[in-house]
């Protein structure tokens, strides 16, 4: 028979590519691992690992088993964690994966008001940008995980959400950055992205830098894009120097201080979707349920704030 806890192991191995790793990976001896992979082959009936001298590789065999094993994993979850909840939520999990500005404005406060009410809960964080948080949901290494996508470009197929539950939470705009000396500082008008065409740029992370140059090209320039961070605080502080503009989520400014920068409006007006995903399975959990409507209600306070200024 395999068992979940032997799953959770080979699991562990694939992805650290060693006894010794995973070990250290799970909080266990490499004895244990040794082990409990034995145990594991011996109930399939076939080799699932090929041990080389440096390094080790999934066989045929253990490549399927590794892909079924998140599945196996979400499901069995979904049981524990609601059997749990039957009892009262006295115990039960929730894993949370977040991009950086959730994880500081949306994150906190749906966390403290879970606690405050379901104190026997653990809640942790992971963090990540979008399509890595979503992979980590599909992998089962999060029950719920925040995402965003821009409303003004089409999907691509490989980051469809359709087999998840979407839960929208907020419409999030994006505003120019520019130094506080700068000739549109003070512009009480929206400013039309080409006319910082001829600016240098500071651009943020992989997918936030190709839907600027995306917007960019549709006004018809290309941005010379001379910085890149996907730090928050360091897009502000390169700005302030007077190194370059930026264009970054309102959701990105309410955690830090825009110090020696401009806040301007933006034409055309972009937006980004912030949603909450989980699994089917994971969705009638409710230590999961009661965590999206937490992180909703916190999207309603977040809403309601005023803009940056």
């Amino acid at each position: 028979m395999i068992e979940a806890r032997h799953l959770r192991v080979l699991r562990a191995v694939a992805r650290t590519g060693s006894f010794s790793a995973a070990a250290r990976d799970l909080g266990c001896t490499q004895p244990a691992v040794s082990q409990q992979m034995k145990a594991l082959e011996q109930s399939a009936g076939t080799p699932l690992l090929v041990r080389g001298a440096r390094e080790m590789r999934l066989t045929q065999a253990g490549e399927a088993l590794v892909r079924h094993a998140a599945g196996i994993l979400a499901g069995l979850t979904a049981a524990e964690e609601e059997v749990a909840a039957i009892a009262g939520l006295r115990a039960g999990r929730v894993r949370l994966g977040s991009f950086p500005s959730g994880s500081s404005t949306l994150v906190p406060s749906a966390v403290a008001d879970m606690r405050a009410h379901h104190p026997g809960t653990k809640i942790s964080l992971v963090e990540a940008e979008p399509p890595r948080s979503v992979d980590l949901l599909r992998a089962g290494d999060v029950d719920i995980t925040l995402a965003f996508r821009y409303v003004d470009l089409p999907t691509p197929a490989e980051e469809s959400w359709a087999d998840l539950v979407v839960r929208p939470l907020l419409t999030d705009r994006l505003v120019g950055l520019v130094p506080a000396g700068h000739r549109l500082a003070g512009r009480t008008e929206p400013v039309a992205i080409g006319e910082l065409a001829e600016e240098e740029w500071i651009a943020g992370c992989p997918r936030c830098r190709r839907h600027l140059v995306e917007v960019c090209e549709r006004a018809g320039f290309s941005p010379r894009i001379d910085f890149a961070t996907d730090d928050y605080p360091a897009v502000v502080g390169l700005v302030a120097a007077g190194l370059g503009v930026a264009v970054l989520p309102q959701l990105a400014l309410e955690s830090v201080r825009p110090k020696g920068v401009a806040v301007v409006e933006m034409r055309p007006a972009v937006e980004r979707e912030i949603v909450a995903l989980t699994l089917p399975d994971l969705a009638h959990v409710p230590a999961v349920d009661i965590m999206l409507g937490r992180l909703a209600r916190a999207a309603l306070r977040q809403s309601a704030q005023p803009a940056p200024a």
